[in-house]
């Protein structure tokens, strides 16, 4: 119970957010709904289909579908308040982050997927919403250039799959697992926190 309200808070936190970059690329309703989707759904549709897991999500749950869509259409009307309010929205999508990594690990475990495997399918519903929608905005993903971010869904991954390794319960795991990650990604945030960078510089011609 706890994980889906949290996994419905961070899919229409997303939703707003990639709504706010098809706003930027002027885009119509209809660009605006399909990029919210792909933001919020999108990673969890990948990991699906890698992973042969079928329905796929939002086919199984096509409210999730709505949600996501009436977010982006909602976000429209209140774009200059969801824009002033970003860091409510930044929470939310470290919140989210978290717990879309969770439900990812769940899915792999649920299939008797290896462990890792299992981390592999918490990055990929965790971080490809972002990409799929930097991919249709034409901008650079900034999950791989800013702050940590699939760094702490690999994180709550390998945490959660401990602590379900250990048969600990599985609603203390859960809970430790959202707020380690959420308290991860926002320090990374606040004290910008990043990988090294690798950076090619071509020799003068």
């Amino acid at each position: 119970m706890l994980l889906s309200i949290v996994f419905i808070i961070g899919i229409t936190a997303e939703a707003m957010t990639g709504a706010l970059s098809a706003g930027r690329m002027k885009m119509d309703w209809f660009g605006v709904s399909l990029v919210a989707s792909a933001t919020a759904i999108g990673g969890g549709s990948v990991r699906d289909i890698l992973l042969g897991n079928y329905p796929l999500t939002w086919v199984q749950h096509p409210e999730y579908l709505l949600i996501t869509c009436m977010a982006g259409i909602i976000t429209t009307w209140l774009a200059k308040w969801v824009v002033k309010f970003k860091g409510i929205f930044m929470r939310l999508d470290a919140l989210g982050l978290a717990a879309f990594s969770i439900i990812g690990c769940q899915v792999g475990l649920n299939m008797g997927l290896h462990y890792g495997i299992c981390v592999v399918a918490a990055i990929v519903t965790g971080v490809f919403g972002g990409l799929l929608r930097d991919l249709i905005c034409r901008q650079a993903p900034l999950v791989l250039h800013h702050e940590l971010y699939a760094s702490v869904s690999l994180i709550v991954a390998c945490l959660y799959l401990v602590l379900h390794h250990y048969n600990i319960d599985d609603n203390i795991s859960i809970i430790v697992s959202l707020v380690t990650g959420y308290l991860i990604r926002m320090a990374s945030v606040r004290f910008k926190w990043r990988l090294p960078v690798f950076s090619l510089l071509e020799p003068a011609k």
